[in-house]
């Protein structure tokens, strides 16, 4: 296996994925901002999904059977009766809480 650069301090294969990662230039995936409500919390984060084709509905992201937990980026948690919001650059959110999803106007 050839190397052909470094990566954190590490030699990267020369067989490694060099797709743009998610949401840069070149990429075949887009952020959408969605709504998640819980019992307890209202959570509005970007999801990250496919610009075009396979699952690149919200609805087809959310209802994957072979998937537990929802990835988000860019987050803000408020409480569901009001309150001080939080902000998290990532959390990953069960779908067994989620009570409603929605995009985020309407789309």
């Amino acid at each position: 296996m050839g190397v052909t650069g470094r990566l954190f301090g590490r030699e990267m294969p020369a067989n490694a994925d060099r797709r743009p990662m998610e949401g840069q230039p070149g990429s075949a995936r887009g952020r959408e901002r969605v709504v998640f409500e819980t019992d307890r919390h209202i959570i509005v984060g970007d999801m990250t999904l496919p610009r075009e084709g396979y699952q690149s509905r919200f609805s087809d992201a959310i209802n994957r059977g072979e998937v537990a937990f929802i990835s988000l980026v860019d987050v803000e948690i408020s409480p569901q009766g009001g309150g001080q919001a939080e902000r998290r650059d990532f959390a990953v959110l069960a779908k067994s809480h989620v009570r409603l999803a929605y995009p985020l106007g309407g789309g």
